[in-house]
Parts: structure tokens; sequence; C-alpha cells
């Protein structure tokens, strides 16, 4: 009797496992599309399994019953493809899932591909992403988000009294980086497969650190020194583009330079109203009514479109002025920098917006927002130690305490198993 393989099952358990991540993946027709356009069937059955968390190759053979050599040749097909990421460390080959965003999906777009219907692919990607808010509202629900917005520092006010702390400096995290690394803008190559790509260039994607070493290694970015790193943010804000950087205060993954027109984040704001899809600055525009002449230049600019021109009369005469929505507004700094009449300036927010330290306290903290604590922490039991248990709980201390008890209750049973696993160990 021959051997029954249900490929759709395979399909429908992978989607599952990345709706698993913290920013979630909900079943779609139009998902389980790209699925079966980006991983072959044995792929499938074989990724569902893989871990969020950075495991060794050896490891997950064990796990997986299959012979590290044929594993480690699947696993730098799917990385060449930007669908698994695979690190190398002190000798060492690590594998994981990554998300959807901020993961395959820029990793698909990050390069020119000739192996892949890329415009199939991008209509699909644009459906799923925008046909409705399901797939938005999934990455962005709550309040810790992937990215936030970096003030343009030219536009800040001068004086001893102003505090910049180093993290909300572009320069600062570009100059001070370990590694650079450059590729495709994926919002703007994406565009650019349906025909509607802005004249913004592409080439423009910072990576830094780690983060940049990963993409080297797996073909998915070119690795620059840190002078043309500096050039092209220079050239990007010249260009009119906004800085949106890893929401982390140490050691930030990447800074993207985002368009209003073609970035995806910008777009979930715009067609969603989903206003904290990017964390704002610690900065606000505003602007004096009593000097605005009217040019309509900042509302132009803002990539999020939270300045409009409203209409007023004056003296028997027919004026207009530009007008500030605060629950919209990034600040990002761009509109001083095009307003002629000095009238737009940068101010501090009343309240200073929190950023986490760290890439582990910022997963860490959306988990916990979103229900989803015990999957990232004991999805892999030989993972945990007292390290990364002390970290969490550092987390949880400084989480308000209604959303800390909802994230312990389902942790018991995996945390309990944890300590008998290690105990038993």
């Amino acid at each position: 009797m021959g051997h029954v393989v249900n490929h759709h099952r395979d399909y429908r358990l992978l989607q599952e496992r990345f709706d698993r991540h913290v920013t979630g993946a909900p079943a779609s027709p139009t998902f389980t599309k790209i699925l079966e356009l980006l991983f072959t069937p044995d792929e499938a059955s074989v990724v569902r399994r893989f871990p969020s968390i950075p495991t060794p190759l050896s490891k997950l053979a064990q796990k997986l019953n299959m012979q590290e050599d044929r594993l480690s040749d699947m696993i730098q097909s799917l990385a060449h493809r930007g669908l698994v990421i695979d690190i190398e460390h002190k000798g060492k080959q690590y594998v994981a899932l990554p998300p959807v965003v901020i993961g395959f999906f820029e990793y698909t777009f990050m390069r020119t591909r000739k192996d892949a219907p890329m415009a199939e692919i991008a209509r699909l990607f644009e459906k799923y992403m925008f046909e409705d808010d399901r797939f938005s509202r999934a990455v962005f629900q709550k309040q810790t988000q992937l990215g936030r917005s970096m003030v343009r520092e030219e536009s800040l006010p001068q004086g001893d009294h102003i505090e910049i702390l180093d993290w909300e400096r572009a320069s600062h995290v570009v100059k001070n980086a370990s590694a650079h690394a450059v590729s495709l803008c994926a919002c703007r190559h994406k565009a650019e497969h349906l025909g509607k790509a802005c004249d913004h260039d592409q080439n423009n994607c910072l990576s830094f650190g780690s983060a940049a070493e990963v993409l080297v290694h797996n073909g998915l970015a070119k690795s620059i020194t840190v002078s043309e790193s500096m050039r092209l943010l220079e050239q990007s804000k010249a260009a009119g583009l906004a800085q949106t950087g890893d929401n982390v205060q140490n050691k930030l993954s990447y800074i993207c330079n985002c368009c209003g027109c073609c970035c995806g984040m910008i777009e979930a704001i715009k067609t969603f109203d989903i206003n904290n899809a990017i964390v704002s600055s610690n900065w606000i525009v505003e602007i004096d009514e009593a000097t605005c002449d009217g040019c309509a230049e900042c509302e132009t600019a803002c990539p999020v479109d939270a300045i409009e021109m409203v209409k007023y009369e004056k003296n028997g005469r027919k004026r207009q002025r530009a007008v500030r929505d605060a629950e919209v507004c990034l600040g990002c700094g761009i509109c001083p920098t095009v307003c002629k009449s000095g009238s737009a300036t940068m101010q501090t927010r009343e309240q200073r917006v929190f950023t986490p330290e760290n890439s582990f306290d910022k997963y860490a903290r959306m988990a916990i927002e979103r229900g989803k604590l015990a999957e990232l922490m004991f999805s892999d039991y030989d993972s945990f130690s007292h390290r990364t248990m002390g970290r969490l709980l550092s987390v949880l201390e400084n989480t308000p305490p209604v959303k800390a008890l909802m994230a312990i209750e389902p942790l018991k049973s995996s945390f309990l198993n944890a300590l008998v696993r290690n105990a038993k160990r």
C-alpha cells in the first residue's frame, strides 16, 4: 500500500507555525498560495517544525530524525531564498524560522531574483497584507512594536537644556555599529513588481551588527563600510525619506529609509488607522499658526499624512495654514526641513515614549502583550536557562500587573515542564 502524502495539511501546519510568532500570520487562502510558491511540499513538512530561536543544526537534525548533511543542504537552499535564518557562530551552524515581518517577506524582496515568480508573489503579498486589516492588526496590535521613528537630528532645537539620547540619533547608531550592510528596500521592490514603484532609490535599506552579518552570509545584503552607510543615510534624508529603526535602545539591527507611498508600516497607518504601527519618537512637530504662510510643503512632505491645510479668512482674504494631528505625527522631523517660514519646529513630547532596552526585551514585551510568551520562551525546552529566566523576570517586573498576570498563567505548565526537564538533566 502506497504512502499517502497530505501536502495541504503540511501547508496548513506551516501557516499555523508562522501564526505562533509574536507578530502572527492569520490563515488565508492567499497566504497559503504564498507558501506554496515559496516552499516545496517537502520543505513545508520540515520547516513547520523549525524553532523560532536559533538552534544548533545537529540538535535540529536529531529532533527531525534527519541526516545532518541532508538538512544542511535544505537549510542553505531555504536561507539563500530568504525563508529561514542560517547563522554560523563559533564554527557551528544555527537555524531559526523567521516571522513573516520583519522576516521572510523582507528577505524575499531584499534582492533581485530570477528563480521565482516575483510579480505573482508581490501581488499575493499585497492582497494578503492590505485586502483587509487582519494581517496588519495581527502584526501591529497592542503597544510594543517592531519599529520606531527616528527624529532628524538636524530638526531638533539647539541648547544645553535639550536632551538627545544616543539611541535617538541615527548618526550615532550608524557610526557605532560593529558591521554594516545594505540591501534593496523590500517595500519599494515589491511595489516595482506591482508596477507602482515611486522614484526613490531602492538600494538604501541598512542593517547593522550581527543582523548585517547574517544577511550578508545568506546572500541577502551587501557588506559596506561605515562611511558608505553614513552616505546612504544622508542621501535618504536629502530625498525626504523618513528613518524607521529597530525599536530598541541598544544594538539596533536596521534602519529603513521609508517613503509614504510604499512602506508597509506606513501603509498600515494610512489604510487602517493603526497609528502606532510605528512607535513615535520622543519629539513632535509644533506649527506656529501666526507665522505659517500656508505653502503646504509640510503637508506634501509628511509620510503619514499627519498635516493638512485648513482654510480660513483673515482681513477679508482667504488663507490656509497647516494643522498637525498629534495622534498620527511620528515625530520624524521631516517637516521642519521643508518649512520655509520656520513655523514648524520640533518639541519634546509631554511623556517620554518607552523603548525596550534590547531585542530580547522587545520580543518578550510583545509576547506578553499578545499572549504568546509561553510559545516564545518555551518552544524549545533545552534552550531554557537561568540567564534567560532572569531576563524574563526583569521584563515582567516592569510590566503592568494585569498584563504580567495574564502572561504568567499560560506559562505555568511550560515553566514547570522546563524545570522538571532541567532537573532530570
